[in-house]
């Protein structure tokens, strides 16, 4: 065993490495778990008991000897990579880098919920994989509703049935079902529906949707918060317009126009030529929808209202076309730096 060690001594004293992948290698070779150097350890138990102490001192000084080695190959790379560090020319130009952004959409998300929570509201938020009862049943849609149509809806698994949500109408309802009032929240989030691809729709989007439930809220309310959002969101010199509409869940219910800011009135794409823009959908909470999540219908009110932050974004930047949030060009992000 002595001669096979002092092979290994002078193999190693010789060995050389051309870069720091070599020099790895050899450390594997020789001192990994199953390197040359161990495996000799591990015939050390073989060797007659007289010549232990021999071959162990010669063993240990293999070990050390093949560390050593492999340390000065090492430190050799180290010393190259160092000096060819220092003869940079510092006075060189650096490359230009050009300044990040925050997405147009995360933007007016922010914008959005820093303008309700000045007036008490906070924020909430939910799974985007839902069930029925939370995307639609509690909240008051009959069975037959178009919604529930696999046109609408993209369903995961129909029994039962869980679906991508349609709406983060579902934090609501999860909100009135663990949180007893007065509840004051918004509800910001991304919700999926099978739409054709268009300038003004898409597969995915985002909303925010709010609630507010108390003793004596009115109508009136829920009209002076929206005033107050659009005018902060768009400028004090937006108008605002509510048109009767329908809703499974309030009642009554109303949609939310304001003055087109992208053509001003005058009529465009965006606007479908009538100068306004419907950005949300509202009403006053339907008693059924209360009563769904354990909230006594006489003793409560409450209104609720949802937007899509695609459609606020369009408005306020005046971009023509949805599809430009989610291609990632740069040439188009570049223009929020600051923002």
């Amino acid at each position: 065993m002595i001669e096979r060690i002092n092979r290994l001594l002078a193999e190693i004293e010789a060995i050389k490495a051309g870069s720091l992948e070599e020099v790895e290698q050899l450390r594997l070779k020789y001192l990994s778990k199953k390197g040359l150097v161990t495996v000799m350890f591990d015939d050390f138990k073989t060797v007659p008991a007289e010549l232990k102490r021999e071959v162990g001192q010669r063993l240990n000084e293999l070990k050390n000897k093949a560390g050593q080695r492999i340390e000065e190959l090492k430190s050799g790379f180290d010393q190259v990579q160092a000096s060819s560090a220092t003869s940079l020319d510092l006075t060189r130009p650096v490359n230009s880098m050009q300044p990040g952004t925050r997405h147009p959409l995360s933007i007016v998300r922010n914008q959005i919920i820093e303008i309700f929570g000045r007036i008490g509201f906070t924020v909430a938020d939910g799974p985007e994989i839902e069930d029925d009862w939370h995307n639609f049943s509690a909240l008051n849609f009959t069975a037959d509703h178009p919604a529930r149509d696999m046109q609408d809806t993209f369903f995961i698994a129909t029994n039962p049935d869980i679906l991508l949500r349609t709406h983060t109408s579902s934090v609501q309802i999860r909100t009135m079902e663990n949180t007893k009032p007065p509840i004051r929240m918004i509800f910001p989030g991304r919700v999926f529906r099978n739409e054709a691809i268009s300038a003004r729709a898409h597969c995915i989007f985002h909303q925010v949707e709010g609630l507010y439930i108390d003793k004596n809220v009115s109508f009136a309310d829920l009209k002076q918060s929206l005033m107050y959002f659009a005018k902060e969101m768009f400028g004090e010199n937006t108008k605002i317009r509510l048109r009767p509409s329908y809703f499974p869940f309030t009642e009554p219910s109303g949609e939310m126009d304001v003055s087109c800011l992208i053509c001003g009135g005058v009529g465009c794409n965006i606007c479908k030529h009538t100068g306004w823009v419907e950005i949300l959908g509202c009403g006053m909470v339907d008693p059924n929808a209360l009563e769904n999540c354990g909230i006594d219908s006489q003793a409560y009110t409450g209104f609720a209202f949802g937007m899509g932050i695609e459609r606020i974004t369009m408005l306020k930047y005046q971009i023509r076309d949805l599809r430009l949030f989610f291609e990632n060009d740069v040439r188009f992000l570049q223009q929020f730096t600051g923002s």
